[in-house]
Formats: C-alpha cells, sequence, structure tokens
C-alpha cells in the first residue's frame, strides 16, 4: 500500500481519536509555570498546530480527549518519587484543580464532544488515567499525539499506546520541548521507531479527503 493510502487509513475517523497531552493554560498559556516550554510551544507553531489539528478533527468528526495534569491544593495523592516532582511543587504556577492553570490554553477550542481526562499523579496521560478504557469503547484503533512535552509526557503517550496495541501517529510539528534542538532528535532517534511520524498538514489533508469522500457519498 503507497505511504499516503496506509496514513489515510490509519486516520480513518471512525478508528481515530486525537489526544491532546497537558495543552493547559498553566503549561503552555502566556501566564505558564514553565515559561521556556510555553514559549517554544508558541514560536515553533506547535500550539497553533494543535489547534488546527483539533479544529480539523471536529469537522472530521474525529474524537478528540484532551488529557489534563492537575494537583489538589494540599498535595493528596501526588507523586514525590523524582526531581520533575518535587520541582514542580515549588512553581510559582500550579496546576491545581478547578483554577484556570488546568483549562485548554488558546488558541484550542473544546467542543462539546470533546472529552477531558484529568489526571493527579504520575507522568502517563495515558497509563493509569481512564484514557485506554475511553478510547476501547469509543472503538480507537489509532491515536495521534499532541501536545507537550516531547522531554517527558509524549514519549510516554506513544509508548503506552503502543504497549496497549494502538497505532501512535505523531505530527512532528505539533509536539514541543526544550531545548528547540531536542524534539527532533527525539522524533529521529526513539518515536519514528515505534510511532508514524507525520505533519500537520498530512493529517489535514487525510481528513479533508475523507470529508470530501463523505460528502459526495
Amino acid at each position: 500500500m503507497p505511504p499516503r493510502e496506509k496514513l489515510a487509513e490509519q486516520l480513518d475517523p471512525a478508528t481515530t481519536v486525537l489526544l491532546t497531552v497537558e495543552c493547559q493554560q498553566g503549561v503552555v498559556g502566556p501566564d505558564s509555570a514553565l515559561p521556556e516550554l510555553a514559549e517554544e510551544a508558541l514560536t515553533s507553531g506547535a500550539l497553533h498546530n494543535i489547534a488546527r489539528l483539533v479544529a480539523a478533527a471536529h469537522e472530521a468528526g474525529v474524537q478528540v480527549l484532551h488529557a489534563v495534569a492537575e494537583r489538589r491544593p494540599d498535595g493528596r495523592g501526588a507523586n514525590s518519587n523524582a526531581r520533575l516532582f518535587r520541582a514542580a511543587g515549588r512553581l510559582p504556577v500550579q496546576q491545581h484543580s478547578g483554577t484556570t492553570a488546568v483549562g485548554i490554553a488558546a488558541p484550542i477550542e473544546v467542543a462539546d464532544e470533546d472529552i477531558v481526562v484529568r489526571r493527579l499523579h504520575g507522568l502517563s496521560p495515558v497509563a493509569g488515567t481512564d484514557v485506554d478504557a475511553l478510547l476501547r469503547n469509543l472503538g480507537c484503533r489509532n491515536l495521534v499525539v499532541v501536545g507537550v512535552s516531547a522531554n517527558v509526557a509524549i514519549p510516554n503517550a506513544v509508548f503506552d499506546a503502543v504497549n496497549l496495541g494502538y497505532t501512535a501517529l505523531v505530527p512532528s510539528d505539533a509536539i514541543a520541548g526544550v531545548p528547540s534542538d531536542y524534539t527532533p532528535a527525539m522524533i529521529r532517534n526513539t518515536l519514528a521507531l515505534v510511532a508514524t511520524v507525520t505533519t500537520t498538514r498530512e493529517v489535514l489533508g487525510c481528513w479533508q479527503s475523507h470529508r470530501r469522500a463523505t460528502t459526495r457519498a
């Protein structure tokens, strides 16, 4: 099967879900707890591309899940067994449940049919959350993973998805990490071994073609 046809098959709206990872105001918004990461998501174009993919998913009938990392104000249930967790607990902006920090960041638009999955622990947007059960109930076979960060949460989500039997797809220009040169190296040397690496333009093209075909039918 030619690569274009194979990609279109993997992006069939009937069996595909778009997962945004930690695209929340306190992470990629203007008042981020991680300003370097937020700046990279913005200036690289990743945040804009995520918004385009979410909008296209809505139009094509592709289910969207938003994975949000948050923390109780009292810290109950949160991890403290790694430097990352301990450092996060000291940041001036906290991802507290119910605050604006854990709302989905602009310009991403959340539709009524979107599902927001919130986690209080761990590193993974998939393992130990409701995501796997939801994906199976939705008939998902192919998971498009976008968001931040390329350092931790994105590869974690991709590995977990593959381990659970899903085909993972990663639009390389819709994820971000720091430093900026780390993301392409990680994609080339790690994600390309286990996921279908594509681009926002290619994903949009497949979904637009599917919409045209559905309209003609």
